[in-house]
């Protein structure tokens, strides 16, 4: 096949991606972004979650427990939960069966579906060693979401990137990180969910590459909608991203000083076939998240009825 059909092809499947390369933003070469989109049928299909890292100021304070937190995300009416892993006692060390067990039927009594859970890492990290320890403890919440039932599990790229090495050079450790807990993630039917976080990847082209270098069907997107923020056009990287995504988080902040239009989020993921979560990870902190969150989840329904 010929560059130039490449390139058409490339265009024509990826959304957005035409607008970023006339900006000339650069990485959008006729050989990147060759993984492929996320492969569903029927109609899309959109469901609510939120994270608790939501209401991180209440586990901080040790006024709320994940089983405090199952019963609030029960009673605003979500479909699901993201059990994110920071919030277990003694994490990031491995919490006994009987806490997961009792987190994984106290979700089910209430009728909530896990929707995933999440860990904290830095694959930009120039140390050998402590990466090797952050693929430990990737490793040991993929077991956790196993346990629970979760489908996926979100990681981060890497944070600080050091300025010393090249962007080349950090992707090369950042591709095999990523590989290596992915292959894991296979075998222990839990999915990776790479979130654009800030740091790397921050950007969608950035994004496309290091999933596509990790090559696998078991890798996907967290597509974050307000972590895009410091984008000209965040709108334009969430285009790009949504066809890889497996899962979402939604806030409040497009990018500072402006809120998300939640009926434009909607729309991009319906057409890309989107079926999937749509969890809150609420970060204001103007309002209280027993009062915030519960009034954006009434502004999501309102863009799924909408839309």
């Amino acid at each position: 096949m010929s560059k130039a059909m490449n390139r058409r092809n490339f265009i024509k499947n990826t959304a957005g991606i035409s607008a970023l390369a006339a900006s000339g933003m650069g990485i959008v070469t006729d050989k990147s972004y060759s993984q492929k989109k996320i492969e569903r049928v029927g109609w899309p299909f959109l469901k609510t979650s939120v994270c608790a890292y939501s209401y991180r100021e209440y586990f901080k304070k040790k006024q709320m427990t994940l089983l405090d937190f199952l019963e609030v995300a029960a009673r605003a009416g979500f479909d699901g939960v993201e059990v994110t892993g920071y919030y277990f006692p003694d994490y990031p060390q491995k919490p006994d069966d009987e806490l997961i067990y009792a987190v994984k039927k106290k979700a089910f009594q209430l009728g909530l579906d896990i929707s995933g859970t999440a860990t904290n890492n830095n694959f930009c990290e120039p140390d050998v060693d402590k990466r090797r320890e952050m693929i430990k403890k990737v490793k040991t919440w993929v077991d956790v979401g196993e346990k629970l039932g979760a489908p996926a599990i979100r990681v981060f790229g890497g944070h600080n990137p050091p300025k010393e090495y090249s962007k080349k050079e950090i992707f090369k450790w950042m591709i095999a990180d990523l590989q290596e807990c992915t292959e894991y993630g296979s075998k222990h039917g839990v999915m990776i969910a790479l979130e654009n976080h800030g740091g790397i990847p921050d950007n969608g082209p950035d994004t496309f590459e290091l999933i596509k270098g990790v090559d696998s069907e078991w890798i996907g997107v967290n597509l974050d909608t307000g972590n895009f923020r410091t984008m000209q056009n965040p709108y334009e990287h969430i285009e790009m991203v949504a066809p890889y995504a497996i899962t979402c988080h939604v806030k409040v902040a497009l990018k500072p000083f402006e809120k998300v239009d939640m009926k434009r989020i909607v729309k991009i993921l319906r057409e890309n076939n989107y079926r999937g979560y749509l969890p809150i990870e609420y970060e204001e902190r103007d309002v209280d998240p027993r009062v915030g969150v519960p009034n954006f989840l009434r502004e999501i329904k309102q863009a799924i009825m909408d839309s």
